[in-house]
């Protein structure tokens, strides 16, 4: 892994938790001492470009390229996204905790 791997916010217009999963991914970088404005916030506009994204719905976030949460047997496309908080319910973004977690395992040297 690559020292500084890019971090990265893709999101698709018809989704509406992009900003609260950018303030989100934003706290979480700058409680551990990182730039929040570091990330990199991209728009999937087309089926294609999902795909060729492996695009599984909006907000994804990755580190390196890699998706903090993949989601196994999903299609890509232009959808909203489900995550699961650390209590089994459903929500349109990351747990805050979770998200932290995979931030430092996959941030860390």
């Amino acid at each position: 892994m690559t020292e500084n791997p890019s971090i990265e916010l893709l999101w698709w217009e018809g989704c509406p938790s992009t900003p609260a999963a950018l303030a989100a991914l934003r706290a979480a970088l700058a409680e551990q001492g990182r730039d929040p404005e570091s990330v990199v916030v991209r728009e999937i506009r087309t089926d294609e470009q999902a795909a060729a994204e492996a695009f599984m719905g909006s907000p994804t976030i990755r580190v390196g390229g890699n998706d903090l949460f993949p989601a196994a047997g999903e299609p890509a496309g232009l959808t909203c996204r489900i995550y699961r908080l650390a209590d089994g319910r459903p929500s349109p973004t990351p747990d805050p905790e979770l998200l932290r977690q995979e931030l430092t395992r996959r941030l860390s040297p």
